[in-house]
């Protein structure tokens, strides 16, 4: 399979500072969205570093041999294998920078990676920490593959909240995983096959905190042209009032 692809961040309306960032590298077919967090821009500095420090490593490690940080896990890939390796390393590298400089106390990021390691793109393999998300396009229905690690996943999960009351919630915030809080981080690894004519959509929660999923796949369904898409989300999540910055990655397989 064939694929194009294409990003688009913007501050929002009530933020002074866009902390979210992402990562393209074509060549790899690897996608990340960082949404930061922290006080004196620092939040922009995390998400920053996860995207640069992942992609670093997985250009220099995708075809070598190197050992992986917390050995192998039979259960995954190798590519699964190295995005997780790739997500500890830069909370290590993150969390430890942040003890260094005042102005980066308390910074972190959350971050998903999508990575299509095999060539013909036959397989996807997805980390993740935090609350920003995958979703899966097919067959014109839309699934969300990620996990939120927030509190209100957890209301969600034990049946305290559902997820109407989730979007109002004083602590829809409140996440529960974080790169750089942490000397330790367990990332969630999701791997599966992808068809043509699949569609993949990356996103910070600035999102799909001011759009339901419902609403996103009717945007997705009337843009074909992925930069048309990614514009519209954007403007959309703007005209819900843009609480937050807003980042989205969106590819289509041929």
């Amino acid at each position: 399979m064939n694929f194009q692809v294409h990003g688009l961040s913007d501050v929002g309306r009530k933020r002074q500072n866009n902390e979210d960032n992402f990562g393209i590298d074509r060549d790899l077919r690897l996608f990340i969205v960082a949404d930061g967090m922290g006080g004196h821009a620092a939040g922009e500095v995390a998400s920053r570093m996860a995207i640069e420090l992942i992609l670093d490593y997985i250009r220099r490690t995708a075809t070598s041999d190197e050992p992986y940080l917390t050995g192998f896990n039979n259960r995954f890939s190798r590519a699964g294998n190295r995005l997780s390796s790739a997500i500890i390393l830069a909370n290590q590298v993150i969390s430890d920078a942040s003890t260094k400089r005042e102005e980066w106390q308390g910074m972190g990021t959350t971050v998903v990676a999508a990575w299509l390691a095999d060539p013909d793109c036959a397989r996807l393999s997805i980390a993740h920490v935090g609350d920003s998300r995958v979703y899966l396009l097919r067959s014109g229905e839309m699934r969300q593959l990620t996990t939120d690690h927030s509190l209100v996943e957890e209301q969600i999960r034990e049946g305290f909240m559902t997820r109407e009351e989730a979007r109002d919630s004083a602590i829809r915030n409140m996440i529960t995983r974080a790169l750089g809080y942490r000397e330790r981080v367990n990332p969630d690894i999701i791997e599966l096959p992808m068809e043509p004519g699949d569609r993949l959509l990356l996103c910070s929660d600035g999102l799909n905190t001011m759009l339901t999923d419902q609403e996103i796949l009717d945007i997705i369904r009337l843009n074909a042209n992925l930069k048309n898409a990614c514009r519209q989300l954007v403007d959309a999540a703007n005209e819900r009032g843009g609480r937050d910055n807003i980042t989205v990655i969106m590819a289509a397989f041929l």
